[in-house]
């Protein structure tokens, strides 16, 4: 079976399940590159239940064929800041990176992003990981009894994507002015990241710039708290080896640039 026969099959698949979106998926263009935006879109809207096997066979050939096409990333061979021997800073797609765990900026729900291709973060984790991430996600919240609070973590399976683990987190909401409060949880993210990952016997992380998209947090006042963050936690804590700091946009490039030296 070729690639366009796979994702036409894994539609198909979907749209059983889904009968409710047939109408608008006839709207979508024949082609290979809609045909797999089509695709994309479906999982996203998918809800949290299980798949058959055919589906997870034919979605994790096609996921992990896609991510060595994209190319893979080690995290343990970036080059290190300056500063502080246990830092990277690298700009592109984190569903590249091969590290220990890769940090997911996740909403209070924890289930991914539900938005046909949103551009967050959120969105790009979870496609890329496959559906049994977001699954999981809601295993952990049905034992947990309610939404994830803003600045904790929880750790999953990686699925598909080249590291082994996801640790998610909620940052905090900047509705109106930054406030001390934001600060404070934003702290908090970083820190509960860097604990799960020490505590779980991991030797590397790489941070997505968490709040700083949808949740508006301003870049630079969260560039500076992750790095004191991260700072702080390795001058006591020689567990993990190697902190990523994972930028997409030149701005925040330039921002953790200069604090990381």
């Amino acid at each position: 079976m070729n690639r366009t026969e796979t994702v036409t099959k894994l539609i198909n698949i979907l749209l059983e399940e889904m009968p409710e979106y047939k109408s608008a998926a006839k709207d979508f263009g024949a082609d290979y590159i809609f045909q797999r935006r089509l695709l994309r879109s479906l999982m996203n809207l998918r809800p949290p239940i299980a798949a058959n096997a055919e589906f997870l066979r034919m979605q994790d050939e096609l996921l992990t064929a896609e991510a060595e096409e994209k190319g893979i990333v080690d995290a343990s061979k970036l080059p290190l800041s300056a500063k502080n021997e246990h830092i990277a800073l690298w700009q592109g797609d984190i569903t590249r990176l091969r590290a220990d765990a890769v940090v997911n900026a996740a909403n209070s729900k924890l289930l991914g992003c539900f938005h046909p291709c949103h551009g967050c973060i959120d969105n790009a984790i979870h496609s890329a990981a496959g559906v049994q991430l977001r699954l999981e996600c809601a295993d952990l919240m049905k034992k947990q009894g309610g939404g994830e609070p803003t600045g904790r973590a929880k750790l999953t399976k990686a699925y598909n994507l080249p590291s082994s683990y996801v640790i998610h987190t909620v940052g905090p909401i900047v509705a109106g002015g930054l406030s001390d409060v934001h600060r404070r949880q934003l702290a908090d993210c970083y820190r509960s990241c860097l604990n799960a990952a020490a505590d779980k016997g991991l030797k590397s992380i790489a941070f997505c710039c968490i709040s700083t998209g949808e949740f508006r947090f301003p870049n630079r006042a969260a560039a500076e708290i992750a790095v004191r963050e991260t700072e702080d936690f390795l001058k006591n804590d020689n567990r993990i080896k190697t902190v990523v700091f994972n930028v997409f946009k030149d701005e925040d490039y330039y921002i953790y640039s200069e604090l990381l030296g």
